[in-house]
């Protein structure tokens, strides 16, 4: 069966500590975390789309509107749980899956950057 995969990126700027690290990043800090979300579709619709970019973008930005310029350690989960790059990125994809997810496109990963060279990859 075919498959499509779509991607849009963008970025959000948010600090955070690791909490019982032992280095630097125990103390706190900030990213501006690169965002890559990925969607899969095996059927398109009536206009010959997956899904339309607009949707993908819109969706992206309202959650992250609520992590961009905080301390994501103030922020559930990552009030309770570490804000890694792999649990944000774990979030993230979950949040995403919730709101795109509907049974003909599915989010199939979300890629996390901290820096320009060290990123990571989620999918279930």
């Amino acid at each position: 069966m075919p498959r499509y995969e779509l991607m849009i990126e963008t970025h959000f700027a948010a600090a955070h500590s690791l909490r019982d690290y032992p280095g630097d990043c125990a103390r706190l800090h900030g990213h501006n975390w690169k965002v890559e979300l990925y969607v899969e579709c095996g059927e398109l619709d009536k206009l010959g789309l997956a899904v339309d970019y607009k949707v993908l973008k819109n969706e992206l930005k309202a959650v992250l509107k609520d992590w961009d310029h905080y301390n994501l350690n103030d922020i559930a989960p990552f009030d309770t749980i570490n804000p890694s790059s792999e649990n944000v990125a774990r979030v993230l994809y979950e949040e995403m899956s919730r709101r795109l997810d509907d049974g003909r496109i599915r989010v199939s990963r979300i890629v996390i950057g901290e820096t320009c060279t060290a990123k990571v990859t989620y999918w279930p």
